[in-house]
């Protein structure tokens, strides 16, 4: 057997899981009441986050830390920390604030003055305009000087007609002389731009952050309180002390802190900038690169995406060695890890304002992959519609086909990262969330490969914390917290199950935030939705690393421990010059790539890249395609691993390979219909199902040949495994029943319990028809247990017996004859009952609970649909 599954079957796996434990600076029968609540819910870590405390760094705050330090060593649990006093990191505790004004933030803007010639002797006030409310939108604060530090004044001719600027231009930054422009005007009319240093603005919530561009400016926050940590649990590092988790860092250079539309060309919006930036931007764009800078805020072509590429090429390369890269180097030198996640949301992730310019890079120096799910950002069934939620419309194609994937790609493809991937998930989604959507929401991360999780979040604030609820235990408010180390443990195992060995995918798809830069482009989930809806799975792969640490071995394309089939690259009319002379040869190499849309039409800085091009065009290994035909192909080509016999977009599949064992994981997205499909798996011989509820290993019962037959509800996920590993093995014969059933009817006696009383019952009534129970005539303001007790006679076979309760909201846990059946979570609500159940008089208990969202009806759950409450059946028995 192999080991990660015996280590599974025997209670030896690891923790995947490390919650977000909440400090305000509560007293010390709360903190370590708290800590016993994680731990008895089958997690054996936490992630540590002020939220906020009223002491962090202080004394109150070490004493706090002391105690949750000591309940962990004391439990065999892990702990992170949030690297600083509130979200989003880069505060520094305040000690950016203190800081040398050189390490504080640093922006260039951009304003100007239009004019209109012949003019002779004429002057512009810069000193005023740079000072001046002009745009209120931007805030414009003096240097030592009384001005902002001038970089460039360009003057641009204008189109008499529409006004539209033209390729005259005239630098005349040297005819500035104590803050005014001196210029005879030429005749026509002209558009004079000043660029400016501003070591203020952007968002106003993070003015005293550091500089993520500047590596003495992030050194604040590893001075404030990552050598604070380590003095004082130095002993602990690499040990109960697990590491760091930076949370959302990013450049904030938007007015507006989560415009997730900043970039260059955004009109008003100061821009990310630091001491090193000229020296980049000559080495890039030539000795004139500040005649150049004021198309940074232009839409002019070619031209502006040139400049605004080189730009943003620097800062994102800044920033991933400045700040990430500088802070995992720390965290490894000193014996722990360092993880975290930017933002992501609607495809930020290569942009500015809250964004970090380019997903792969700005995580590449930590620990693990990151991500986060958060805000309803991901709902069942809105994959391709949007949905509105508290940020306003999402990309719900972005969130669920190329979010999990930028995550778990970047997890695949970095060696320190070690195959894991982390997903913060469950935050802000309101008390109308449960069990069952959480469940749904982590097997939509399992069967992308996402291994790790942070539960947002266990407060210790007292009931109710109006702070992006749900809460996992919420002052034993929360009628659901008893069954949530049932999740927990079906994270655990499946996680096991999905480290320590290779993924396999058929594809790579390029990521090209690149492109973006410099022109128009094809979002990289385009194609990602296409293979996915067809389960054809890929990786997506950063230029960075297909230009640097890629090679095509027979064919294959190999990044670290993964090789793909073929290379997909969604339209981009520009890409960096090395990756198109990288592509070419790939081709030469026998590598597939297939164009989605059309091949370039340039390179990203403007550099002669025809040949190469012309070389594409032409290329046998070389396929142009249309995204609606892109799956057929590569099918058509052989690369694929899994094949179903009909078309199922809502079916999820993962491949996962260890020495001696092959793991599959299936999941229907679809919230409301079940998938019945016969699919191809590459393996020959027995094919078990492991139930990671259960933890139980049987024979499959429906495949012969590596074919495989799937019948999976909504919420239904399942476990495949075959493999050397597995012989020998003692599995239990799959149920089966004859297809015969029987519909319970009768009176049912409910009974009411909330979460502090549970398990006392109040007797409520009875009914002979199931009802939602929070409909308007029952009880709509009642959150926690509902208890249906009903006897029946039985004169069927007791041998092969499932109970199936159809419709409940949302967890169920049942007794036949006073043994317990089991829990579900989430559907299919059956249950095996063959052994428990008798001929004659038998007695059925169901205890259904609902979430908090009766009773507190709060701002988050007010942007989603309400479901019942109880048991709604049809209950059948089938045998």
């Amino acid at each position: 057997m192999g080991n990660r599954l015996l280590e599974v079957l025997e209670g030896r796996g690891q923790n995947y899981i490390l919650p977000f434990l909440w400090q305000h600076g509560e007293e010390e029968k709360v903190i370590r009441e708290e800590m016993a609540r994680v731990d008895e819910a089958g997690i054996r870590a936490v992630c540590v986050e002020a939220r906020p405390h009223p002491d962090f760094l202080g004394p109150k705050w070490w004493a706090d830390m002391d105690i949750i330090m000591d309940e962990a060593r004391k439990r065999g649990m892990k702990v992170w920390l949030l690297d600083d006093d509130h979200f989003p990191t880069g505060h520094a505790a305040g000690g950016v604030k203190e800081a040398p004004g050189e390490l504080h933030r640093l922006f260039l803007g951009e304003r100007y003055i239009d004019t209109i010639g012949p003019a002779q002797g004429a002057s512009l006030l810069l000193d005023t305009l740079l000072m001046s409310g002009l745009r209120p939108t931007i805030s414009t604060p003096q240097n030592a000087s009384g001005m902002n530090q001038l970089v460039s004044v360009v003057a641009v001719r204008r189109n008499p007609f529409d006004g539209a600027l033209l390729s005259d231009c005239v630098d005349i930054t040297d005819r500035v002389h104590d803050g005014i422009l001196y210029w005879d005007i030429p005749e026509g009319y002209w558009r004079v731009f000043v660029i400016s240093e501003n070591k203020d603005g952007g968002s106003k919530p993070q003015e005293d952050y550091l500089n993520p561009l500047d590596r003495d400016s992030v050194r604040i926050l590893l001075d404030t309180v990552y050598e604070a940590v380590y003095a004082r649990y130095k002993a602990d590092f690499g040990k109960t002390f697990a590491g760091f988790f930076s949370d959302e860092p990013g450049f904030y250079n938007d007015q507006t802190t989560f415009d997730f539309q900043s970039k260059p060309g955004k009109p008003g919006v100061l821009l990310p900038w630091s001491r090193e930036m000229p020296a980049l931007l000559e080495q890039a764009l030539g000795e004139n690169y500040r005649k150049q800078l004021y198309l940074l805020w232009q839409d002019e072509g070619e031209q502006s995406h040139t400049v605004q590429y080189a730009y943003m090429n620097i800062v994102s390369k800044l920033y991933a060695d400045n700040f990430c890269n500088q802070i995992g180097a720390w965290c490894r030198a000193h014996g722990v890890e360092y993880i975290g996640h930017v933002l992501e949301d609607n495809n930020v992730h290569a942009r500015l304002g809250p964004g970090a310019g380019h997903f792969f890079r700005s995580l590449w120096g930590q620990d693990m992959s990151g991500l986060d799910v958060v805000l309803w950002q991901i709902v069942p069934g809105f994959d391709e519609l949007s949905f509105r939620s508290t940020s306003g419309e999402t990309d719900s194609e972005f969130f669920h086909y190329g979010l999990a994937k930028l995550g778990v790609s970047l997890g695949h493809i970095d060696p320190k990262k070690q195959g894991r991937t982390m997903c913060e998930v469950y935050g802000a989604y309101g008390w109308t969330e449960g069990l069952k959507l959480m469940k749904w929401l982590t097997d939509h991360m399992l069967v992308r490969g996402v291994n790790y999780y942070v539960p947002h979040a266990f407060t210790q604030k007292a009931f109710p914390d109006p702070d992006c609820p749900p809460h996992m235990y919420a002052d034993g408010k929360n009628p659901q917290y008893r069954y949530y180390k049932h999740l927990n443990h079906y994270i655990n195992r499946i996680s096991h199950l999905i480290s320590g060995g290779r993924h396999m995918a058929s594809a790579a798809v390029l990521y090209h935030a690149e492109a973006e830069w410099s022109g128009e482009s094809m979002y990289f989930h385009k194609p990602v939705k296409t293979l996915m809806q067809h389960q054809i799975d890929c990786d997506v792969l950063p230029i960075d690393v297909l230009v640097e640490n890629a090679s095509v071995i027979d064919g294959r394309l190999h990044v670290h421990q993964e090789d793909y089939g073929c290379l997909i690259v969604p339209y981009a009319e520009a890409l960096p010059a090395a990756m198109i002379q990288r592509l070419v040869q790939f081709a030469d190499q026998g590598l597939p790539v297939r164009w989605v849309g059309g091949l370039p039409l340039r390179s990203s800085e403007g550099t002669d890249v025809m040949a190469e091009l012309s070389c594409l065009a032409t290329h046998g290994s070389v396929k142009l395609t249309d995204l609606d035909t892109l799956a057929q192909d590569l099918m058509a080509e052989g690369h694929v691993e899994i094949s179903v016999d009909s078309y199922e977009p809502y079916l999820r599949s993962y491949h996962y390979v260890h020495d001696d064992l092959d793991v599959f994981m299936f999941f229907n997205e679809d919230p409301h219909r079940t998938i019945c499909t016969n699919a191809v798996l590459p393996v020959q011989g027995e094919i078990y199902a492991y139930d990671a509820f259960l933890n139980r290993l049987s024979r499959y019962k429906d495949h012969s040949a590596g074919a495989v037959q799937l019948v999976l509800h909504p919420y239904e996920s399942i476990i495949l495994l075959q493999g050397a590993g597995l012989k020998g093995y003692a599995a239990e014969p799959p149920a089966q029943t004859t297809g015969s059933s029987y519909e319970l009817k009768g009176e049912w006696m409910i009974s009411l319990a909330k979460a502090e009383q549970y398990p006392h019952f109040e007797e409520w009534g009875s009914v002979t028809d199931l009802i939602n129970m929070s409909g308007p005539d029952g009880l709509p303001r009642f959150s926690g247990t509902f208890r249906y007790e009903i006897e029946f006679e039985w004169n069927e076979s007791t041998k092969q017996v499932l109970l199936d309760l159809g419709e409940v909201y949302e967890t169920a846990e049942v007794w036949l004859n006073g043994e317990q059946a089991g829990v579900r979570i989430c559907p299919p609500y059956t249950f095996e009952i063959h052994g428990m159940i008798r001929k004659g008089t038998n007695k059925l208990v169901v205890e259904v609970t609902n979430t908090l969202v009766k009773e507190q009806r709060d701002f988050l759950s007010s942007f989603a649909q309400q479901e019942p409450s109880g048991l709604i059946g049809p209950v059948r028995f089938c045998y």
